[in-house]
């Protein structure tokens, strides 16, 4: 990517020169940083574009003549140069331990190295990481999707030693396990062990502690790879590294090295950022440009299975006098710390675990002598989620791996004419590399438009232009029943994380088949894409539907039956429902058949789509009730079941002004009056609770129903991708009266048309978990192994949990 990097610079400067390029690997560039993303887009996916050079593939340069100024290629070629540039970037680390050459053993390293993993991971139950740093968790995130049970060891007492802090750690290692990848620190691997035919059997830590392992992968840091430069007499480093100035030139004047292979002040940088900024220094060097390496930008942001991790400037606080502001949730699962000056004036650097949506703003602060505001502490407290952005100064750098500042950007917008993000980041390559800057940047993008009065596009992703609001319209209306169709009419590429699940919610908004038919399958997200609930251990929970919490005495025992027998854990939910936890794969039709035959179905609580609708007794048995909230929740849970939105969706009827129900706390509530009903909307819990508005008072249930309707599928209609009904409701322009002059007063015209999706909805339902199990295409997705469909997973064992079984992997240390 570095060497990439350097053509395309000469190319931009004006390089008049000819220019070859030496590769040992077969295949042209390609994105390194996204590595784990070969698994789901291919290779093509990864491709760098084109560069202006002379480029020789799997003909590596086995010798240099610097006296001659001529390498020698693996192949026998010659060629001569005037300046020689070497961007062999590193090696992986391999620890010197017994086994390491075992069959089953690979690096995280090439395309390559993935290809081979992934064969071998058809044959295998178990793998595990050698290396618990950035590579290392992205390796284990591979062999998770590849289906395997995953183990990370990491000599040092913490995950990500060179990026996070204690506290950090310790939340990133909660995440993780929660996500149910056993995680080993402290002690490193003292061996492979092996089976008689030499193919790996498993790993022994110092410790003695074993672990049961396929395959092993081995992401232990990296080595610069400075054979060359050593052969030819070219001063490293100590610890290795090609030793270079701060123009990259090394100690021969013709010869400069970039990238991981090079130690400049001292230090070798296994990042791309430094790794670019080398290259663009050289660039300038060979163009007739003084310039001189500005130092390494050592911020890193990466979601690592699943878990949004940022490190960026001092995050250790090693500059003299630096204070730590630190805020810890670990119920909502979140950390941040903000390293700052003695006088609290500037930010130093920080570390955020769980929740990074302020890293771009933050470490463009970092990069600036902007000041703090009055109380730093702010910046990472959770109630700024939704507060304006920080204005920044235009020397602020927004993308460090390109070193594009916010000035640059906003040169590009107001006087290039960029007014899309792929035209922004074609024109100042911000955002191209690593892409963790990609939010500010569309952010800074739509704050210029704004003020320049440029209609700002509201696209969901890079491959549609449309917004979700828009594109719902378009599905709906032409009738549009596949991803495919879609895409390839109204968008570009293959789709992302973002647009799959989006599209697989409207589609599943507007009914028309089963989440899990054809290619629907493989746009769900985690918990959609099996209908349950994936837990912190790898097993799944059952959540069956219990309308407004009532359920009969025969259902109670069905339910302790079925958590008898398949050895389950239960618990009563918040939402008044009995949460079935522990179930495999394998197990989860046999649990839903059990269910189903006793007059049970899917309650969603793996989808976003309605819940439950929370009730008290009402007036049936509390002698303050003055309706029947039990009835009416019920009726309630029984229409909207199987409703699917742009997030979860709550409800909640109280029979009475003391809202036993918490109604007010939910997506809507009713709350009965003497004389009818009053329905709020637009509340929620969660991290920022909202209390939901008074919407209308008195109401008898067709009207309460016929608002409700309506209401559910205006959000629905018009909501952005995972927007909740208070922030829908916040947002909205005219906010609750706007609504209200919507659904009641029908002021759009939409009334009879939403009423009419609704009752589509309502006579077009089927429980998801019936259809599995009358589908045996769809049954063929539960199976822990293809060829030993009924086998159990042999790394779960069993251990009480307050009295009741609970499945943990094996190994696992349970505390209580």
């Amino acid at each position: 990517m570095v060497a990439h990097r350097l053509v395309s610079a000469l190319a931009e400067r004006g390089y008049p020169g000819p220019i070859t390029v030496l590769a040992e690997e077969d295949r042209p560039a390609y994105d390194r940083v996204n590595l784990t993303a070969w698994f789901d887009a291919g290779a093509d996916e990864l491709a760098l574009p084109p560069i202006a050079a002379d480029v020789h593939l799997d003909d590596p340069v086995v010798s240099i003549d610097r006296d001659n100024q001529v390498v020698r290629t693996i192949s026998g070629r010659t060629v001569s140069y005037d300046t020689l540039v070497l961007a062999t970037g590193s090696r992986p680390f391999v620890p010197p331990i017994d086994g390491r050459d075992a069959r089953g053993c690979f690096v995280y390293r090439t395309i390559d190295d993935l290809e081979a993993i992934q064969i071998w991971a058809a044959g295998a139950r178990a793998g595990v990481v050698i290396g618990g740093g950035l590579l290392g968790l992205e390796a284990a995130n591979a062999l998770q999707r590849l289906g395997l049970a995953t183990s990370v060891v990491e000599i040092a007492d913490r995950l990500m030693p060179l990026q996070v802090d204690d506290g950090g750690g310790q939340l990133l290692r909660r995440h993780v396990e929660g996500l149910g990848v056993r995680v080993h620190t402290g002690h490193p691997a003292a061996r492979v062990d092996t089976d008689p035919d030499g193919t790996v059997s498993g790993l022994t830590l110092a410790d003695g502690t074993r672990i049961e392992a396929d395959l092993v992968v081995f992401a232990a840091g990296v080595r610069p790879r400075d054979e060359l430069a050593r052969a030819c007499g070219l001063a490293v480093g100590e610890r290795g590294g090609i030793v270079v100035d701060d123009t990259g030139r090394t100690t021969d004047p013709n010869v400069y090295a970039i990238g991981e292979c090079a130690r400049i002040a001292d230090q070798v940088h296994a990042l791309i950022a430094p790794g670019y900024a080398m290259a663009e220094v050289v660039a300038d060097r060979l163009t007739g440009s003084p310039a001189v390496f500005p130092g390494a930008d050592t911020s890193t942001k990466l979601k690592l299975l699943g878990v949004d991790v940022a490190s960026f400037g001092d995050a250790f606080a090693r500059t003299p006098g630096a204070l730590d502001l630190v805020y810890a949730d670990p119920v909502a699962g979140v950390y941040g710390k903000l390293v700052v000056t003695d006088d609290a004036r500037r930010l130093l650097g920080g570390v955020l675990v769980g929740d990074a949506s302020a890293y771009p703003v933050l470490r463009a602060l970092a990069n600036s002598d902007e000041p703090l505001p009055e109380r730093p502490a702010e910046l990472i407290l959770p109630e700024r989620n939704d507060s304006a952005p920080r204005e920044l100064p235009d020397a602020a750098q927004v993308c460090s791996c390109q070193n594009v500042s916010k000035g640059l950007l906003c040169k590009a917008i107001c006087d290039d004419g960029c007014t899309t993000l792929p035209e922004l980041k074609a024109t100042t390559t911000a955002g191209t590399a690593c892409g963790s800057c990609l939010p500010l940047v569309k952010q800074i993008l739509t704050t210029e438009l704004t003020r320049a009065g440029v209609a700002v596009s509201r696209a969901l992703c890079e491959h549609f232009e449309q917004s979700r609001v828009e594109l719902f319209d378009i599905v709906r209306i032409r009738g549009i029943a596949t991803f495919s169709q879609l895409i390839a009419e109204h968008g570009r590429g293959r789709g992302c994380d973002i647009c799959k699940p989006a599209v697989a919610s409207m589609l599943a908004s507007l009914g028309g088949g089963h989440v899990l038919d054809g290619e629907r399958a493989a746009l769900q997200d985690t918990n959609d894409h099996v209908l349950a609930n994936l837990q912190r251990n790898g097993s799944y929970s059952v959540v069956p539907r219990v309308p407004g919490g009532e359920i009969t005495p025969q259902k109670l025992i069905v339910l302790g039956e079925v958590a008898q027998e398949f050895g389950l854990y239960t618990k009563i939910t918040g939402g008044q429902r009995i949460d079935l936890f522990g179930a495999r794969l394998e197990q989860l039709p046999a649990i839903w058949r059990r269910l189903v035959d006793a007059g049970f179905e899917s309650g969603h609580a793996y989808g976003k789509a309605l819940r439950t609708v929370k009730s008290c007794v009402g007036n049936t048995w509390c002698r303050f009730g003055v309706q029947d909230s039990v009835g009416l929740a019920i009726a309630l849970e029984l229409r909207y079941r199987g409703f699917r939105a742009p997030h979860k969706v709550k409800g909640g009827v109280s029979g009475c002004a003391r809202e036993c129900a918490e109604a007010q706390a939910k997506d809507f509530g009713v709350i009965a009056t003497e004389t009818g009903w009053n329905l709020y909307v637009g509340g929620n819990g969660g991290f920022k609770p909202r209390h939901a508005e008074l919407f209308a008072r008195d109401l008898d249930v067709d009207t309460l129903v016929r608002y409700l309707d309506r209401f559910l599928m205006f959000y629905v209609r018009t909501a952005d991708r995972l927007q909740r009904t208070a922030s829908w409701i916040e947002a909205m322009d005219g906010g609750i009266d706007y609504l209200r002059r919507v659904i009641v007063d029908d002021e759009l015209g939409l009334a009879a048309e939403l009423d009419a999706a609704m009752q589509r909805h309502v006579d077009g339902y089927s429980d998801e978990w019936r259809a599995v199990l009358d589908d045996p295409d769809k049954l063929r997705r539960y199976v822990s192994f293809v060829n030993a469909p009924d086998t159990p997973d042999p790394s779960i064992t069993f251990v009480d949990e307050r009295g009741q079984i609970r499945p943990t992997r094996a190994l696992e240390v349970v505390r209580g």
